[in-house]
């Protein structure tokens, strides 16, 4: 790894697209990075479940909210809403979805790297 490095999510290293959203990876040092664009309506149980194959959100999050608001609800029960310049820490087992009408942009530092990736 180089000293020190820069990148933007304008030129991101790999896409992922699932129906009503999208997620952009930036691959830097030994880390990953992803921005995800949730559009109204989506919702991981209908949209990403199908690709995962497991009842669950598997992945562990820790990520900065940019803008619109989410539900979040886990496997023992305890739900919350995010909204913008909210950071949130996820263990895996949880369910989540886009409420209103605006995106949901957020940066996520621990869940992407295998995130909505076909097998």
């Amino acid at each position: 790894m180089k000293g020190a490095d820069s990148k933007k999510f304008t030129s991101p290293d790999e896409v992922r697209t699932f129906e009503k959203g999208k997620l952009e990876l930036v691959k830097i040092g030994d880390g990953v990075v992803g921005r995800f664009t949730l559009e109204p309506g989506w919702r991981w149980s209908k949209h990403v479940k199908p690709i995962a194959k497991t009842e669950w959100c598997e992945a562990q999050h820790f990520g900065y909210q940019i803008s619109g608001r989410m539900h979040i609800v886990t496997s023992d029960g305890t739900e919350f809403e995010a909204g913008p310049g909210e950071v949130t820490a996820l263990t895996v087992k949880h369910d989540a979805w886009v409420v209103g009408d605006e995106p949901v942009v957020l940066v996520d530092w621990t869940g992407a790297r295998e995130y909505a990736k076909a097998a």
